[in-house]
């Protein structure tokens, strides 16, 4: 008889908060989750109680949560957790190496972040009746000096998180390419590079092609325009192998990638560079991509019979009530750094700004999924409400809704993948194999 595994994933856990007792609410959710024999989450905050040094670059809130807040994490039922993110590293070095810390004593499994980048992408390994499962994680969402390094035979490596790099290539017509070469021959704009080059700091070779430096900027001539871009050869090949070797000691691979990116402007769709990640794991023999990172809900491609969740939103998101701030987060909104944590977070948010105000934020779903012998049997979609409207001090905390919006969300964005999902009375959906 074949085996079968289930699998449950949750979005981000953006937690600064204890859980309360007895709340009806958890028991309820943490019941759906332990249906499943993996349960996967992302850990969107460094936990450590003041351990860390605030980085000069934040994911946007400086993320630090209690010790205690694993604990309530695991209670839901959880057993594997992607910890790099865009926030991995908001206390720098010593915050990272402090949320391990913590996580490892209670003996939590997780990967995408750790001493040296061997560490931080080396797969953990979850066993369960069904089956072994490996889970490997990344993000492309990071300060460039969060990047873990390999050590040398005399150096040892950088603690970070295991990278997803890209690099974006603008395509524009001929004669602004034209416009673009004599700007940047009339002006210094590139003089800093240019010597660079010639000093040997980089590389020479600028790529395939005629490509036009404006700073940072990469443009090319092209006859139809637009924005490209393309995970790094080096990146790509060593999520492969990794997929790769994961597979060949388990029965089932998960990739996490965390990701901010979008298509444009448009937040709910995923990064061209996501699309390209994400298949390529899949070839490599992974069974699920599960993507997260925007807050809000992406769409479901199934690719080779294999799902890949763009973004499953929040699952947990108390962004409003980290305990503390560093002087830069009060500075950049003109406030005194004296002024209460609340008081900074209104400014942030007046005039009906921030992620407060959009009601996306507050709805997802928690997917439970099965695969017998390699193949994907059923995916079902569980919608959430996390309180959208209510007071910082209530809202985010799951709550399973019967209001099919979420699903029926889904669906919309599910469609240009040319998935189909069911909604059934209940508010849940499942997706058509």
């Amino acid at each position: 008889m074949d085996k079968r595994i289930t699998f449950a994933a949750a979005g981000d856990c953006f937690i600064t908060r204890r859980l309360p007792d007895k709340d009806p609410r958890a028991r309820e959710i943490a019941r759906l989750l332990n249906t499943a024999d993996v349960r996967f989450a992302n850990l969107e905050t460094t936990v450590h109680d003041r351990e860390g040094i605030p980085s000069a670059y934040s994911g946007g809130t400086w993320a630090m949560s209690e010790p205690g807040v694993l604990d309530d994490l695991t209670s839901y039922g959880f057993n594997l957790f992607n910890a790099a993110t865009n926030h991995t590293l908001d206390y720098s070095i010593a915050g990272l190496a402090a949320t391990e810390r913590h996580m490892k004593a209670r003996a939590i499994r997780y990967t995408g972040a750790g001493e040296n980048l061997r560490a931080a992408a080396a797969p953990v390994f979850h066993e369960s009746a069904g089956g072994r499962t490996a889970l490997i994680a990344c993000t492309s969402t990071f300060h460039p000096s969060w990047r873990a390094g390999d050590p040398t035979a005399t150096m040892p490596g950088r603690p970070g998180v295991h990278p997803l790099r890209y690099q974006t290539v603008h395509r524009v017509t001929p004669e602004t390419a034209e416009h673009l070469a004599n700007a940047a021959a009339e002006t210094d704009i590139n003089a800093d590079r240019n010597l660079l080059k010639k000093e040997g700091f980089i590389a020479a070779d600028d790529g395939p092609g005629e490509r036009i430096y404006i700073g940072d900027a990469v443009f090319e001539a092209a006859k139809t325009p637009g924005t490209a871009r393309r995970v790094l050869p080096e990146d790509r090949e060593r999520l492969e192998k990794l997929v790769a070797g994961a597979k060949g000691e388990a029965d089932a691979v998960l990739v996490s990638i965390h990701s901010h990116e979008m298509a444009g402007e448009d937040k709910a769709a995923p990064a061209d560079f996501f699309t390209e990640a994400a298949r390529a794991v899949i070839d490599a023999g992974a069974d699920a991509v599960i993507g997260h990172g925007p807050h809000i809900l992406r769409g479901i491609e199934l690719y080779a019979g294999k799902p890949i969740f763009y973004s499953l939103g929040n699952f947990i998101f108390q962004n409003e009530t980290v305990p503390d701030l560093p002087a830069d987060f009060f500075q950049q909104y003109g406030l005194p750094v004296d002024t209460p944590v609340s008081a900074a977070f209104d400014a942030r948010s007046a005039g009906g700004k921030g992620l407060a105000y959009n009601p996306d934020v507050w709805e997802s779903v928690i997917p439970v999924w099965e695969m017998t012998a390699g193949a994907v049997t059923a995916i079902r979609l569980y919608p959430i409400a996390l309180g959208y409207g209510e007071p910082r001090s209530q809202r985010g905390w799951p709550k399973r809704t019967h209001d099919a919006g979420p699903v029926e969300k889904l669906k919309e964005l599910s469609a240009p993948f040319g998935t189909e999902i069911t909604v059934h009375a209940d508010g849940t959906g499942e997706i058509v194999l």
